[in-house]
């Protein structure tokens, strides 16, 4: 494809949350498009699912007593799958909030070593605490759908695997190990199929891209990442990306790069397909708060018109400079219009 100007511009104040503790959310986790261009948000606090229209406008919620964490997110032919990675569970919705079937037992985990040295002290670890990889599932992150249906699994924070399950739920494959070389992970996070249907990996904790052929063969890695937490994928073959912050605190490096000596915000990157940059944006940490910066991006999605919407569990991360909460509250979501 030609290299095109790649911009976006922010519209202001999108979200019309209506007002009442039964609406209220504190993090956006993850954000999906439907083929109506209708926004879904899987939320924290009273985690559940809220949907808007293009605009902004409420519309409805569902989900409330269902999810133990709402984590993940993806829509693909208007079916809805909600990544519940305290429970380790993926659960498959219609558009309206009924259930359908689910990925995995709630709370039935493998056993990677990931419960037994959480207690470690922050200031000597990093933040992911695996110590081997194993199937499916603990605490699994996002989730992929390919165009005949076919489900893959990001399994990081208790893992360091993908895992490859054809529509009907039947595990077909699975890859990773724990590590930094090719092919290993530290807390695979995010996950989507490029135009040919190859499989991105957002590899968190080690501050790269991945991709490997549907079988799990390795392809290639793009290290020019921050801390990567989600993907997509738009019909020109333009990978978006949600980066978080990786704040200069005791279990917050990278097992790449170390420890920072300085905090290095938040921020989505466009790349074009060979890799190279097409646009970058958000990373500014004096004033990480303005509108159309980020706090904590976490979730990413494309509507049909390529507007781009950029989740964030910014109450979380913002503990970490003592962030006001009505100043978090208002980097729950954001949306960017492509300028054409």
């Amino acid at each position: 494809m030609a290299k095109e100007e790649v911009r976006f511009e922010l519209v202001p104040n999108w979200e019309k949350c209506p007002e009442g503790d039964e609406y209220s959310h504190e993090d956006v986790a993850a954000v999906a498009c439907d083929s109506k261009d209708r926004v879904y948000l899987h939320t924290r606090n009273a985690h559940r699912v809220m949907v808007y229209d293009e605009d902004g406008n409420f519309i409805k919620k569902w989900g409330d007593g269902v999810f133990g964490r709402a984590h993940g997110m993806t829509i693909k032919d208007d079916i809805c799958y909600c990544t519940d990675d305290i429970q380790s569970v993926i659960r498959v919705f219609d558009l309206d909030g009924n259930f359908q079937w689910q990925l995995g037992e709630p709370f039935k985990v493998t056993d990677t070593g990931y419960g037994n040295i959480r207690g470690r002290k922050a200031e000597i670890h990093h933040n992911e605490f695996v110590e081997r990889a194993l199937g499916p599932f603990n605490c699994c992150c996002n989730v992929a759908v390919a165009a005949n249906g076919d489900i893959f699994v990001a399994d990081g924070y208790g893992n360091a695997r993908i895992h490859h399950f054809d529509k009907d739920g039947n595990l077909l494959n699975s890859w990773g190990e724990v590590g930094t070389e090719p092919g290993q992970f530290h807390l695979p996070h995010g996950i989507a199929l490029d135009n040919d249907e190859n499989v991105i990996v957002c590899d968190r904790e080690n501050d790269r891209l991945q991709f490997f052929t549907r079988e799990g063969e390795f392809i290639k890695e793009w290290t020019d990442v921050l801390r990567p937490t989600d993907c997509t994928v738009d019909e020109d073959g333009l990978i978006y990306v949600s980066e978080l912050w990786r704040p200069a605190e005791p279990g917050q490096g990278s097992f790449v790069h170390g420890f920072p000596d300085t905090d290095l915000p938040g921020r989505v990157t466009v790349y074009y397909p060979d890799g190279t940059i097409a646009a970058r944006w958000g990373a500014d940490s004096e004033n990480r708060t303005a509108p159309g910066n980020f706090i904590a991006p976490h979730g990413l999605a494309l509507d049909s018109k390529g507007s781009l919407y950029v989740a964030e569990v910014s109450t979380t991360f913002g503990g970490f400079r003592k962030i006001p909460k009505e100043e978090t509250c208002a980097h729950q979501i954001q949306k960017f219009r492509r300028v054409r």
